[in-house]
């Protein structure tokens, strides 16, 4: 699979309230990459995935207003990228079980996650699977869908994630070899260098699981409070401090430019009492943090117009992945029973009429010898209307490149202006991308029934 730009796919867990952690780590950089120019970004809210980390319902409901809230309030633009709730996208769940089936056991009996509860388990002296969901077990298959689904390029994660990246390739290249088609992109894991991790109130990495985060959203007077309880050594007001062994430095320099760092850790040289320490800390971060803190407080007021911005979301990612599982689909097997020995008879015209007309695309030439072509939804309605060409070869061609382009959004709207005057009005991209899947799909029955 090849696309036009680079799809970067980012997701977070809807388990709990955002903190800085998620700020620094994830939401600030992933939102710095949406903005680059050869990147085609998805960002999603991964609630499936929270089921199995909390069976409160009521905090996956809220906790998915809440990060879906931070995401924009800190700067994400629904217009330019890809954001959208993963459990409004039923091609994941049915990816799902098509990997699931060719993912070996023991390629999951090595994650991670479930190793580690393995092991907890035997030092315990319980069962080695007790308590051990399906879902903790199989976490790796619905991620590798979640980025094969839409042919992910970059997948920006932590050091502690790269292995569920790599067991994504080895699953899409498992699936690629078995059904014989380069189906899957193989995706790369993209770690950030100059990412900070931070450490939480009690200094070990700020994470739900330890209870020690600071959440991203504390009104000024709490997040100063907050800041004012992290642990820090005994050394007193003038007595040097090490920055490089100090959370509350380690913090700071996450949120400070590179002279603000400098002149932080010569204040730590020069003893900076450890209350003033923590004041400059607050100050620095509820100086990023304000204006989108306001922005938030306003977004989490309008769950409704939250929800529209998903929903359209969806809409819009499952333009791109509905054709692509339908060939997936016809890739495994899952087909109509009619074409196995129909070639345009009967069964397939019946077939056809139930579903409807299907889209066309029609060539011929007009009266002053120009040629054109037009693509027809199959209603009657014309979705996309060619400008003239000299030669019928070459209003062909690019016919046929709007087929072969498929299901590959950017392919196509690469190629749409070379189809029409610059004059043209507005297209229906959505639905011409459908409309061409579906021509693609056909093309590929075909071409399977003559092999």
């Amino acid at each position: 699979m090849s696309h036009e730009k680079r799809r970067i796919l980012t997701g977070i867990t809807t388990s709990g309230t955002p903190h800085l952690g998620n700020y620094v780590g994830a939401i600030r950089p992933a939102i710095a990459a949406s903005r680059r120019a050869d990147a085609e970004s998805f960002y999603f809210l991964a609630d499936y995935h929270a089921l199995i980390k909390t069976g409160d319902p009521a905090r996956v409901q809220q906790s998915t207003l809440e990060i879906a809230a931070s995401w924009l309030a800190c700067g994400l633009d629904p217009d330019t990228v890809h954001f959208y709730r993963q459990s409004d996208i039923p091609e994941i769940p049915e990816l799902t079980w098509f990997l699931t089936c060719v993912t070996a056991k023991g390629l999951l009996n090595r994650a991670h996650a479930y190793k580690a509860a393995v092991d907890q388990n035997n030092a315990a002296g319980e069962d080695a699977d007790a308590g051990i969901t399906a879902g903790l077990y199989m976490y790796p298959v619905l991620m590798a869908a979640d980025i094969l689904v839409f042919n992910a390029h970059e997948v920006p994660v932590g050091r502690d994630q790269i292995q569920h990246i790599e067991m994504a390739r080895d699953i899409g290249q498992r699936f690629n070899h078995l059904y014989g088609g380069d189906w899957f992109t193989l995706p790369e894991a993209r770690i950030e260098g100059n990412v900070a991790t931070l450490p939480g109130t009690d200094g070990r990495k700020m994470s739900k699981s330890y209870d020690n985060t600071i959440p991203l959203w504390l009104p000024a007077k709490d997040l100063r409070k907050a800041i004012l309880g992290i642990v820090t050594d005994s050394r007193a007001p003038g007595e040097a401090k090490d920055p490089d062994t100090s959370n509350i430095f380690a913090i700071y320099q996450a949120f400070a430019s590179a002279d603000e760092t400098a002149a932080m850790r010569r204040a730590f040289a020069d003893g900076i009492a450890w209350g003033e320490a923590k004041q400059a800390l607050f100050e620095r971060i509820d100086a990023e943090l304000a204006p989108m803190r306001e922005r938030y407080e306003a977004l989490v007021a309008e769950p409704e117009r939250i929800e529209r911005l998903l929903l359209d979301g969806a809409r819009r990612v499952r333009e791109i992945g509905s054709p692509f599982l339908r060939r997936l689909r016809d890739a495994v097997g899952i087909r109509p029973l009619d074409e196995l020995h129909a070639k345009g008879g009967r069964e397939s015209r019946d077939r056809a009429s139930a579903r409807g007309p299907s889209p066309q695309i029609k060539s011929y030439r007009e009266a002053d010898g120009k040629f054109h072509f037009k693509l027809d939804a199959g209603d009657g309605s014309v979705l996309l209307q060619s400008r003239a060409f000299d030669s019928p070869k070459d209003a062909g061609r690019l016919a046929a490149a709007l087929v072969d382009a498929g299901d590959d959004a950017h392919a196509i709207a690469a190629l749409l202006p070379q189809c029409v005057t610059t004059d043209a009005p507005a297209l229906p991209t959505g639905a011409i991308v459908a409309a061409l899947a579906q021509l693609k799909a056909d093309k590929l029955v075909k071409a399977a029934r003559k092999a």
